[in-house]
């Protein structure tokens, strides 16, 4: 039965992030439906193991227009 519910109900998207230090490297990759609370956490296109102790690739992050149209449906709704 639980199965069943949860095909019925809707689920949050889930987003990526990355935690970048004060040096820009990614420290730590995480999923969630929302932005982790702490600082320094940034939302990125997709997790790539490889990214860790690295600088993010230049077209990793998502864009400020695309977070602000998510904002502005989560309003909204």
């Amino acid at each position: 039965m639980m199965s069943l519910w949860s095909l019925l109900t809707p689920r949050a998207r889930m987003r990526r992030f990355a935690l970048l230090d004060a040096m820009g490297n990614c420290r730590a990759l995480r999923e969630a439906s929302e932005m982790p609370g702490e600082d320094g956490w940034v939302e990125v296109n997709e997790l790539r193991p490889q990214w860790l102790g690295q600088r993010l690739p230049t077209g990793a992050r998502v864009a400020a227009a695309q977070q602000a149209a998510r904002t502005r449906r989560a309003l909204a709704a």
